[in-house]
């Protein structure tokens, strides 16, 4: 009978993007053994290049700014939102929270390459090119096996398990964890161009969402980079893509060619990577922990890409995990629902209000209405820029009634 290989230890995290390098540097500048299996190899593409401030507070949290600060990424300051000649920009640096008035736009494969190594360089192991193929919660500790890229594995018994996986959704699926989203399914294409932009009204320094000029559920994304690219994208639901090439750089451009502002903006760009999709990618499950396991970021419940806010669920779900999984690990009686699980809803849940409000065109109306007080302004900068677990903020604290009143207020008329 073969000898199956076993190891111990005290925290395995399945994942080294963003949620799973911050939660591990956490852990371990607390004192705690952590080991990361990451399936892919570094740097990896991955799509959400667009920070918000909120990302800003984790990173500082995990050791890791000076880092980010010298690696060369795109200042973002803000965000700027277009429709037909209409143009409304919120500044990170004027917000009801006082938060971190700038971020990055960035590279993510550089990005996550960046968090990994620093995590790396904090004393955490990870182990590229493995794979979780089993895991074992029903017994007293946690069991894992894991694949080498030889074929061979071994397996792994943890004392606590983090699941960052992101769009691998690694525990969801071992345990059947999976449950539907309400969310529309909607479809992203997008690519990176040489953008030459040289559009007066356009700033490098803010992510630009465009929206189509009359299907308001259709928008664009674009992420100026440091280096003269910029990322590109479009979601729609996917009705609006009947009857367009199958092509997917045709695709993106035939919808680019019926949003005239954005036209104009990437009139000299120069389209040099082919097109990529991803698609059906709001996602959701049952529960965020279990016995001996929690769930992190996009692992969790992806909302949609139109505020950025995965990154910054993800690294806020890493915060309060390793907070909670410290104290744990210390001996502490601790509530994963209380303390981790209903606290991060409460933030998703205020993302989640003002995207259903963007696709209902609500809150569209609110962003572009033009007799905005620099007051409300201010709070839903504060969103815009992360903030949404601030719950002194009238439009965290209440947000669908708040939206519902201002759009009320300031509804487009009818043509």
């Amino acid at each position: 009978m073969s000898v199956v290989e076993m190891e111990c230890r005290q925290v395995v995290v399945i994942g080294a993007g963003p949620s799973g390098a911050i939660a591990s540097a956490l852990l371990k500048r607390k004192g705690h053994d952590v080991l990361i299996i990451e399936r892919q190899h570094f740097p990896r593409f991955s799509i959400g290049e667009s920070l918000l401030s909120h990302c800003i507070d984790f990173i500082e949290e995990a050791g890791m700014l000076e880092a980010l600060q010298a690696a060369g990424f795109q200042l973002k300051n803000g965000a700027a939102f277009a429709w037909g000649e209409q143009y409304s920009a919120f500044d990170f640096g004027d917000t009801f929270s006082n938060g971190k008035p700038t971020t990055f736009q960035v590279q993510r494969a550089d990005f996550d390459k960046l968090l990994a190594d620093q995590a790396a360089l904090q004393g955490v192991e990870i182990r590229y090119g493995e794979t979780v193929m089993t895991v074992d919660v029903e017994r007293e500790k946690p069991l894992l096996q894991v694949e080498r890229e030889d074929g061979s594995r071994y397996q792994l018994e943890a004392d606590f398990i983090l699941d960052a996986s992101g769009y691998g959704r690694v525990l969801p699926r071992l345990l059947d964890l999976e449950a539907p989203s309400n969310f529309p399914l909607r479809q992203a294409v997008f690519t990176h161009v040489e953008d030459r932009i040289d559009h007066p009204g356009f700033d490098r320094n803010k992510i630009l969402i465009t929206t189509h000029p009359t299907q308001r559920d259709i928008w664009f994304w674009s992420i100026p980079f440091s280096n003269g690219r910029c990322s590109v994208g479009v979601v729609a639901a996917a009705e609006h893509f009947k009857g367009r090439s199958e092509n997917l750089d045709e695709c993106l451009r035939s919808f680019i060619d019926e949003t005239p502002s954005l036209q104009q903006v990437l009139a000299n760009a120069v389209w040099d990577t082919p097109a990529r999709t991803l698609g059906g990618y709001s996602a959701n499950v049952k529960t965020l922990h279990g016995p001996g396991f929690a769930l992190l970021g996009n692992a969790a419940e992806f909302l949609d890409p139109v505020f950025s806010s995965g990154v910054t669920i993800a690294m806020r779900s890493a915060s309060m995990a390793a907070g909670v999984l410290h104290r744990q690990l210390q001996g502490e009686a601790v509530d994963w629902q209380s303390e981790f699980a209903e606290p991060l809803k409460r933030g998703v849940d205020t993302f989640r209000c003002y995207v259903e409000g963007w696709y209902a065109g609500t809150f569209q109306d609110v962003i572009f209405h033009p007799g905005s007080s620099p007051h409300i302004r201010r709070m839903i900068s504060s969103i815009l820029a992360g903030y949404a677990w601030d719950e002194t903020n009238p439009f965290v604290s209440e947000p669908k009634r708040r939206l519902r009143m201002l759009s009320d207020i300031c509804a487009t008329e009818p043509a």
